[in-house]
């Protein structure tokens, strides 16, 4: 019996070390505005709704705010736990949009585990040339199947700053 608890007792303190890694790695400098919980839990954090502040890192000016649910409880707490894959997204002007270097027509500009192993959050930017916007979208995917649930939203660049492309 002793044997078994110091054994659970290791595989938990390996587990909870390497979701606070794996978590710290897969930041993309997102900033936690807020969060409000949804279902109360007695051990372990409250299974909440985020949202988080997210910086283009390509085109200054334009910051991402990304709503998602967090699993809380034991597994949450520990890191362990899978977070659903709903998500909404709204991006804005926050200040001079200014594109420091040419984008790609499509590219990924941030991704965050939600899962310990196999799932990530992910926003993908588009260019609009057509119509001088910035379209971004976030989706969950997963190893071997990701979901289709997706939320969308776009930001008009004025047209004084055309946005520049790679060949």
């Amino acid at each position: 019996m002793r044997t078994t608890m110091k054994l659970l007792s290791a595989v938990l303190a390996v587990a909870a070390a390497t979701a606070g890694t794996l978590a710290f790695v897969g930041m993309s400098h997102a900033e936690q505005i807020g969060a409000v919980d949804t279902v109360f839990k007695w051990i372990g954090p409250d299974h909440k709704i985020v949202v988080d502040a997210y910086d283009d890192p390509k085109v200054q000016g334009v910051t991402c705010y990304v709503s998602r649910a967090k699993t809380g409880g034991i597994k949450g707490g520990l890191g362990l736990a899978e977070d659903r894959s709903e998500a909404s997204i709204v991006c804005q002007a926050t200040a001079a949009i200014q594109v420091t270097e040419p984008l790609k027509q499509q590219e990924e500009v941030f991704t965050e585990r939600t899962s310990l192993l196999f799932k990530r959050l992910r926003v993908v930017r588009m260019v609009d040339a057509k119509r001088n916007a910035l379209v971004y979208m976030t989706y969950s995917d997963r190893v071997i199947e990701g979901s289709p649930q997706n939320s969308v939203t776009a930001v008009a660049v004025p047209h004084t700053t055309p946005i520049p492309l790679k060949k």
